[in-house]
């Protein structure tokens, strides 16, 4: 079986050669037709596609970055609401303070602190090394002058709450 195959001219051949035979039959050598196959290469469409989805791909990014910074903004906005309400509490405290503290009985107490009372006052201190008074001292909280101290048990006391004196 004899096979008979197109034979492309090669570079130092003119494309118009005589015909070369081929098992007694002659073949002439043709360019084949690209007209038919795709480009494969970058178009004017292909280039309008890529460069519509960049231009789209950009926007969504645009957008997203503003719609990030306003939410920062807001959150910021927040944050300062919440900071100015704390300031004006501190201010409304601190304007108190300031009439309390311009009290003519305010002055007097603070004037005696630091031994400017009036001429007929004594002023006294106690001495940094006294010792501490003790926890039954007259006039500490544990012992009030006048109070009866009850050594009852607690069941004594809870009954007598619940029930009345038992007299």
């Amino acid at each position: 079986m004899t096979r008979v195959t197109d034979s492309l001219p090669l570079d130092d051949e003119a494309p118009d050669a005589d015909p070369v035979p081929v098992s007694g039959r002659t073949s002439r050598a043709v360019a084949p037709d690209l007209s038919s196959l795709p480009i494969v290469g970058i178009t004017g469409r292909r280039m309008a596609i890529a460069i519509g989805i960049l231009l789209a791909a950009w926007i969504v990014l645009m957008f997203a970055r503003q719609v990030g910074d306003a939410s920062a903004a807001s959150n910021r906005a927040d944050v300062m609401v919440v900071t100015n309400a704390a300031q004006a509490s501190r201010v409304a405290a601190l304007s108190r303070e300031l009439q309390q503290i311009q009290r003519p009985r305010y002055i007097d107490l603070e004037a005696r602190a630091y031994g400017l009372g009036k001429s007929r006052e004594i002023a006294f201190t106690l001495d940094p090394n006294a010792p501490m008074l003790p926890a039954d001292a007259p006039g500490s909280a544990s012992v009030r002058l006048g109070s009866a101290t009850d050594g009852g048990s607690p069941l004594d006391h809870w009954l007598t709450l619940l029930f009345g004196a038992s007299d």
